[in-house]
Formats: C-alpha cells, structure tokens, sequence
C-alpha cells in the first residue's frame, strides 16, 4: 500500500462513465484504460464515486440501499479488488465516497423497512430535499453499524480513506438548507446535530485506528470550526475538508463578470479564505460542476465554439481565451491550495458538454454518461495542450513540494490585473489581464537568481511562446528592496524559481 502522501493530489473518478462507449463501464475496463492514463498525469490519489451499491443510477452513487456491497453493474467484488491492488500497484492510493448522511427509501433491497419497522435505523421524517431516509445517529445500532460499515471497506478492500458525503446535511438539523453561516452563532447553536456530530469524530476515530495511515475528507459547506482538525485538539478529526466555495467562486465569476472587471484581490482572497489549523482540498471544478443544468469550466469558457474551433489547424479568439483561463484557473487553484488538489475525470483536458446520466427525461440516453477519450487522444485537437498542461502542473506540484509551505503575497495590482505570491521558494506569476503586456514590471522578492519552471503560454501546452524560459532573472539591490523586473504578456501564468 502506498504511503499517504503529505499533498494528496485527488483524481476524482467514476467506474461507471469512464468509457468511451454508451454504456456502464465495469471495474476491468476502469483498471485496464483508466488507472494508467491517471499514473500517467502525476496524480497520487484516486478518488472513486458511486462504489457502494445504489438502485438508481442516475444518483451519481449518492442513494446507497446496500452499504456493505460493491455495486453489482460495474462488476465482482474480486474486480474491485483487483481495481484496488493494481492502482497500489501504480502507487496511486484510493479512497471511496462513503455516504452515511442519508439512505435509499427502498425497502426490498435496502434498510428501509429492514424489520417491519421503518424507524429501525432511521428519524420519522425524510430528508426534504433528497427524497431519502435520514439516520438516527442517536441509536447505539446506528453507530455500530456506520462505524462498522468504515472498517469493512478498509478491512476487505483494502481502500486508503474516505470522502465523506453530506457532512453539511449530518451536521444540522435543517440540514444546512437555505443557510448563509454568516455567524459564530450558526455552529453553536440548538440547530447542531450533537449526536450526528458524536458519530463523526466515532467514525474518524476508528478509521484512523484501524488504519492510522487513512484519508478522510469531508464535503461540507458551512464552515464549521474544527472539523478538520484533530480529535486530540477538540476536533472532529478530518484529515481534510473540501474547500466547495472555490469552484462556485469560478463559476460564478464566468458568468457574471466581464475579463476586464476581475479583481485579482478577490480572485486571491477566495482561494487562501481558510482557517490556518485546517487542511482543505482546492479545487477549480469536481463532479458536481459538470452535471446537467451547469458546465464544466472549460465549456463556460467555449460554448458551441468546442464543436468547430478545436482543431490545431484552425484559429479562434474564443478558443484562445478558453486555453489560457483553463490553464490559468488550474494553475492558480493549485498554487494556492491549502493542503490538497482534487480534479474530475476528464476535466484537466477541457472534457465538453455535460454529466447526464440515463433518465427518463433524456430517453434513457448514455450519450453524456460517458468520457470521449478519443478527443484528447487525437493529436490534431487542442485537448491534448490542455492535458500536457495539467500533467506538467501536477508532475511540479509533486517534485517541488512547494505546497508544504504557506503562500506569501507580493503583488495584488488591481488597476493592472497581476498577481504575484510565493511559495517555498517559487514566484507565481499571473496577468488576467485579456489585452494589456507589461515591459519591465518591478516588484519586491527575496533576493537571488530565478528561471522559469512552469508557463501557461509554452507552445507545447497550445500557448503562443511570448516568454523566452531561457532567460536568467536577476534582482538588483537599490537600497531599500531587492527588485525583480519582469516582462508579463496578458493572460498568463508562469512560475519561477528562486535557484540561488
């Protein structure tokens, strides 16, 4: 079993779409075509959706009715295993999604009426948005059996760790539902769902005492203080905490706010907004951004320009802004993460279109339940820089170990568009930009030598060359500051590296 790494960097995953044929791919075909494109793009750790036994498809894995089953459509238990020990194999570690914040309504296969009584293992009432059974977390057979389901999976499958699903949802009695968490008083307050909050650090507990090397992360949104902290330090004992406003972040900046209008102070703030005692995962964009109804970044960025302007042969402004932000957005995501980087199947690579699984509603369709390889895979489409793109981000992030330090700002140049931080020794460097190159742009940093590891605008990540990455950048003392000066083209992002 690979050792846990101190950054996971999460390749989030689901079996069941992860082939390029309209159907439900299986666990071999995951560990034939999958696994190596992962080890490939330099991420440590997968992390896979939807494992447990679920009824509906269509529910992404999240209405689990058989908690103790590896669902039966993607293939064997023994398949999974082999899943398993074939990405240990790889080194990759692998964590599950494990949801004990709700259940299936089904009463055959699942627990919903398990005994004749429906209260067995659940409150009265349904969750009001989910259409699913809540856990009474208050009942000692609940516990036993939730805590009980956490060692099975390490036990029998040998799986590294668990995100926790819902946690928000477990955590308050409305269920975080229509709430703001604006105050102190909102973590503290009657809402506080204690005996749900007991069996989360229960759970954290006896993970890491069964296996003292396990990841859990928990999605949860409202913030609560200590979450991700350790149980010895008052904590509930997450190893990690998703940061979710970092993507909404994203989005909501695509839609709502012209390129000329974005706040590098904001952009900065956003994505180092955490308390300094807990590690959390950043992220651009997961699973949940690209479900139908939203897009994925990349799509946001291209609309229906994906369809005709991506071939290496053609031209295209629009496509030519998609490229830099996509880059750009990773680069500074990663770059500022507190603890962790998480990114969804086929995403670094600018997969299109949307996550619709088989419904009613799109007459059963697997047309958009499914990843088109072939695209990046296809040498005279542009995908392909994206993809290089991002396994060279990754491969730095793994071989500089640049985010075991904190990250330190240094230019936030709100007239201009730059941001400069840094960060064990490297400069970020970052022009949004969209038409403005700056000649000679001085700024203040720790004085040395520094050359170019790593620029959105290499020509083998699809950019157009505007830096020479030859050249030695020298500061010079005058006095008072150790001065850097630097030409920074519009919309680019590159990284330097204080050598000596």
């Amino acid at each position: 079993v690979p050792p846990a790494p101190h950054v996971p960097l999460i390749y989030e995953a689901h079996v069941g779409m992860s082939s390029e044929e309209e159907k439900v791919s299986s666990f071999n075909e995951f560990t034939a075509g999958v696994l190596p494109r992962i080890k490939q793009a330099g991420y440590n750790t997968i992390q896979l959706m939807a494992i447990a036994e679920h009824p509906y498809y269509g529910s992404f894995g999240y209405h689990v009715s058989n908690f103790f089953a590896v669902s039966s459509r993607f293939g064997t238990p023994d398949d999974f295993k082999r899943l398993v020990d074939q990405a240990h194999g790889l080194g990759l570690r692998v964590i599950i999604d494990i949801v004990h914040a709700h259940a299936a309504k089904n009463e055959v296969e699942g627990l919903g009426n398990f005994a004749g009584d429906p209260t067995q293992y659940f409150k009265a009432h349904d969750h009001p948005a989910w259409d699913s059974r809540l856990f009474d977390y208050g009942k000692p057979e609940v516990l036993h059996f939730l805590a009980s389901n956490c060692r099975w999976w390490l036990d029998e499958y040998h799986v590294d760790g668990f995100r926790f699903d819902g946690v928000t949802s477990m955590l308050y009695h409305d269920h975080g539902l229509g709430k703001s968490f604006t105050s102190y008083d909102d973590y503290f307050g009657d809402d506080v769902d204690k005996d749900a909050l007991v069996y989360l650090r229960l759970a954290n507990d006896a993970i890491h005492a069964v296996r003292p090397d396990a990841t859990t992360i928990a999605e949860e949104m409202s913030g609560l203080p200590g979450l991700a902290s350790p149980i010895a330090e008052k904590g509930v004992g997450f190893d990690y905490k998703l940061s979710m406003g970092i993507p909404d972040y994203w989005i909501k900046l695509l839609k709502e706010v012209p390129d000329e209008q974005w706040h590098v102070g904001d952009i900065y703030y956003e994505l180092t907004n955490k308390r300094a005692e807990e590690r959390t995962i950043s992220y651009a964009e997961s699973h949940d951004q690209a479900l139908v109804g939203d897009k994925t970044i990349f799509f946001w960025l291209t609309d229906k320009e994906v369809y005709t302007g991506m071939s290496v042969f053609d031209h295209s402004l629009i496509i030519d802004r998609a490229m830099a932000l996509h880059k750009m957005i990773r680069l500074v995501t990663l770059g500022t993460a507190g603890g962790g980087y998480l990114n969804f199947m086929g995403n670094e690579w600018g997969h299109p279109e949307w996550i619709d699984f088989p419904r009613q509603g799109n007459g059963w369709s697997y047309a958009h339940a499914r990843r088109l390889w072939s695209l990046v895979d296809d040498s005279n489409l542009r995908f392909k820089y994206l993809n290089a793109f991002d396994s060279a981000m990754i491969h730095f992030a793994t071989d500089s170990k640049f985010l075991d330090r904190e990250p330190h700002i240094l230019v936030r140049d709100i007239e201009r568009q730059l941001l400069i931080f840094e960060r064990s020794g490297y400069l970020f460097v970052f022009s949004f930009n969209p038409t403005t190159s700056y000649t000679d742009y001085q700024f203040d940093v720790p004085a040395g030598k520094y050359t170019t590891v790593l620029n959105t605008d290499n020509p083998a990540f699809g950019g157009d060359n505007r830096i020479d990455e030859s050249v030695e950048h020298f500061t010079q003392y005058t006095g008072k500051e150790n001065l850097l000066s630097l030409y920074i083209p519009a919309r680019i992002g590159f990284v330097l590296k204080l050598v000596d």
